[in-house]
């Protein structure tokens, strides 16, 4: 499956964006949907996972009670609806394709190109 991830830009502390990721390949709907960040000079990190089916969703403690992760596997696209955006959130967003549950980049297979988010405070 390729990843294309789209909606990063500069927003003000407080303030929303949508990202979006869209895959191709009719096994979409097969995978395990990620998105991670990488901030200058730190690891990758898990931001949020959805399951098959939307059936389990799954959020890094960053990101609990601020971003929703949706997918929709007729539109093959996932995305992250981030709210109250901090200063602190500023990275690069990727998205993420798995077979199998997990927060470890090491478990995801696929990977989009990145989106840059920079939240000014």
């Amino acid at each position: 499956v390729q990843l294309q991830a789209s909606g990063g830009g500069l927003v003000q502390a407080g303030g929303s964006l949508r990202l979006s990721c869209a895959a191709s390949g009719r096994a979409f709907s097969t995978y395990i949907m990620g998105w991670f960040r990488q901030a200058p000079g730190k690891e990758r990190e898990f931001v949020a996972a959805i399951s098959r089916s939307s059936i389990r969703q799954h959020y890094g403690d960053s990101a609990k009670g601020r971003f929703t992760i949706a997918r929709d596997d007729a539109e093959l696209t996932v995305n992250l609806h981030m709210n109250s955006l901090k200063p602190e959130d500023t990275a690069i967003y990727y998205c993420a394709a798995a077979r199998i549950f997990g927060t470890s980049p090491s478990r995801y297979d696929y990977w989009g190109q990145g989106t840059q988010v920079t939240v000014s405070s």
